[in-house]
């Protein structure tokens, strides 16, 4: 099967069965790319029995192959990655994003999700 972001973006359903899938977003971060600001990616990753095997996103810009297979780690143009050991939030930095959705009732639960994480003194 096949999943691509831009068709579904688009209005086209799509169900997550047990096949073995492709999803992929040939434009990830299409505001981004609209808006002329250089983080763009292209993301594939595949599904087998609706649990991830493996991905892959290349950052197009940085020239960076970003690949991860389950149970075999996340590598960067062949570098293995690890997350930090940092166990205190307050020496972590918070990235997030808003997302798309403008509904009302959306909204209200990424602003509150918002306002617990800016109650925590942390870098971002």
């Amino acid at each position: 099967s096949f999943i691509g972001e831009e068709s579904v973006a688009a209005g086209e359903g799509s169900i997550l069965t047990d096949n073995p899938t492709w999803i992929i977003d040939p434009i990830d971060g299409t505001t981004n790319f609209v808006h002329r600001f250089p983080f763009v990616a292209v993301s594939i990753g595949f599904v087998v029995n609706k649990k991830i095997e493996f991905g892959i996103v290349y950052s197009c810009i940085e020239d960076k192959m970003y690949t991860a297979r389950k149970g075999k780690g996340a590598f960067c143009n062949g570098q293995k990655l690890q997350v930090s050991g940092q166990q205190d939030i307050t020496k972590s930095l918070l990235v997030t994003e808003l997302g798309s959705n403008r509904d009302p009732e959306a909204i209200k639960i990424i602003l509150s999700n918002m306002e617990r994480l800016l109650s925590i003194p942390i870098h971002g």
